[in-house]
């Protein structure tokens, strides 16, 4: 029995497109998790204390290092939080100061820009004490 066998001069090229597709398909669906929203920070620049007005009404916020939010050196509980803020911030107009302990948690501190911009403030600094 003789065996006639035809050569294979031809590249098939099905699988690569298969894999092709199936990239174009993971990209398409992972594509707008990557644009999410994030914190718009502006880093300050250096400025001498002679050009900050001394008129300006800035509220001071500090969270402690074990994570408590203390304003005028009374402590605020995470749950009046952000009613506290709302309520000073009609005497504030110049927006919130945070002062954290460098061992506060990111959460502490998140948790208090989030409840200041929910009461309506628009400009938040961040220091470390």
């Amino acid at each position: 029995m003789s065996h006639n066998r035809t050569e294979f001069n031809e590249i098939n090229i099905t699988p690569l497109t298969d894999i092709f597709l199936v990239l174009l398909i993971i990209m398409m669906v992972i594509a707008p998790l990557l644009d999410q929203q994030g914190l718009n920070l502006t880093v300050p620049e250096n400025v001498a204390q002679e050009q900050v007005k001394d008129d300006v009404k800035i509220l001071t916020v500090t969270v402690s290092s074990d994570d408590r939010y203390f304003i005028a050196g009374e402590e605020v509980q995470v749950t009046d939080l952000e009613k506290t803020i709302a309520e000073l911030a009609k005497d504030y107009p110049d927006g919130l100061m945070i002062e954290s302990d460098g061992d506060a948690t990111h959460g502490a501190v998140v948790k208090l820009m989030d409840s200041a911009r929910n009461s309506g403030i628009k400009s938040i600094s961040v220091s470390q004490v």
